[in-house]
């Protein structure tokens, strides 16, 4: 076993980007918008699973990304609390527009009332329900799509929503180092971790994209659409 595979196996859980190195990258990175701060805040007081929100580095990685593309039609799979959303809206085209779907209702209320305040609540269309029924009726051609839910459907997920991004698109997938679990031994992988791995190895040969995995929190694979 090689000596890296041993510290993730001591250490299971630890954060792939220590904390300090991750504490120091907000430091010097642009500020969370007051109501970002404010949802980051209320996500951590009042859910069961704050550590599921995207936070302050990796939103504004998310928004730089989309600044970058200045996608006119966004999809995420996985809202949670909106924080991803919000940030991926900042890029949006004058006419753009963001779909955001979740199938956890008990959210609704929180995760609207943040979308209603921000100055894109004319560009977020949320849709609850479930997502492998949803995403076969949606129109659109997508620039920009993001996968942050259930990770035993992302391989489903990926190949639903491929034909709808256009030519030159992406596709960004969440939490695909799966708190360093995948470089561990794949014999002793566990079911969730088998199915992770094999996403990255289905898109790393998937010939209809190029890819690069960046060890951003807990890994995002960006995939280009050839």
């Amino acid at each position: 076993m090689s000596k890296v595979c041993r510290i993730f196996e001591q250490n299971i859980k630890m954060d792939i980007v220590h904390p300090l190195i991750d504490s120091y990258c907000s430091e010097v990175s642009s500020p969370e918008t007051p109501l970002l701060y404010e949802l980051n805040r209320q996500t951590h007081i009042k859910m069961v699973n704050p550590r599921m929100l995207s936070g302050h580095f990796q939103g504004r990685w998310l928004s730089m990304l989309s600044n970058m593309i200045r996608p006119r039609r966004i999809l995420e799979i996985g809202t949670y609390t909106g924080y991803a959303a919000l940030c991926l809206a900042e890029g949006l085209t004058e006419d753009g527009l963001l779909i955001t779907i979740d199938v956890n209702e008990e959210l609704e209320e929180f995760t609207t009332s943040f979308f209603e305040r921000s100055d894109y609540k004319d560009k977020i269309q949320f849709i609850l329900g479930n997502a492998m029924e949803i995403i076969p009726n949606l129109e659109e051609e997508f620039d920009l799509v993001f996968i942050d839910a259930d990770k035993r459907n992302y391989p489903a997920y990926y190949e639903m929503v491929l034909p709808k991004v256009r030519k030159g698109g992406f596709i960004l997938s969440d939490n695909v180092l799966w708190s360093g679990k995948v470089v561990g031994e794949s014999d002793k992988f566990d079911k969730d971790t088998k199915i992770i791995d094999g996403f990255n190895r289905m898109i790393q040969e998937d010939p209809r994209v190029e890819n690069i995995l960046m060890p951003v929190r807990d890994g995002i694979m960006i995939a280009r659409k050839l």
